[in-house]
């Protein structure tokens, strides 16, 4: 099992960020999300204890040794992946599941439908409801709209993953993409302290 885990991650993975809809929001659902991205609070983890915060980095950046060879970078990245699913309400490991399927671990990856970063966002989403200086390919940025999408989209479904999937990948109502990403997260990313 672990031998499969190591060699998909090495085999390199298209982007495969679907065409996220633009669709009208309300006032109130934009001003949410505006003020959700602006925010620039410094990230940190949000772990009952710094040995469970210890542990999880230590699996996390085990896992994600290939993928990211750079130690300094992949903690770095962990800890934005972990501050921002977490102020999104979202489980960090079902990102991690989500940024494997969307882009392969690749901060530059550019789909055919233009969804650019690790969490494959379109440029849309800066227009509605960012500022021109948001720079999609900026780590915390990516992250950041990223998670405010996904949670945007969990709280239009009602909280159903698979539909929330759907729209995040511009494929709502096919069971491949869902599937995809849930396959990844409890295959690869799953963690119980």
């Amino acid at each position: 099992m672990r031998a499969i885990f190591f060699i998909l991650l090495l085999i390199p993975a298209l982007a495969q960020g679907g065409a996220q809809r633009e669709e009208p929001l309300s006032a109130s659902v934009r001003a949410v999300m505006q003020k959700a991205v602006a925010d620039t609070a410094a990230p940190r983890l949000a772990f009952p204890s710094e040995a469970e915060a210890h542990a999880w980095l230590s699996e996390m950046s085990r896992r994600l040794e290939k993928r990211i060879p750079d130690k300094e970078f992949r903690l770095d990245f962990l800890k934005t992946v972990h501050y921002e699913a977490t102020r999104a309400g979202l489980d960090p490991q079902l990102v991690l599941g989500l940024i494997q399927v969307e882009s392969g671990f690749r901060k530059y990856a550019v789909s055919s439908a233009g969804a650019r970063g690790f969490m494959q966002v379109m440029p849309f989403w800066v227009r509605l409801i960012g500022t021109p200086d948001h720079n999609l390919f900026h780590l915390r940025v990516n992250l950041r709209y990223g998670c405010t999408i996904l949670r945007h989209y969990l709280d239009m479904e009602k909280g159903d993953l698979f539909r929330a999937l759907g729209r995040y990948n511009g494929s709502l109502g096919q069971a491949e993409y869902p599937n995809m990403v849930v396959s990844a997260w409890k295959r690869y990313w799953s963690y119980r302290n």
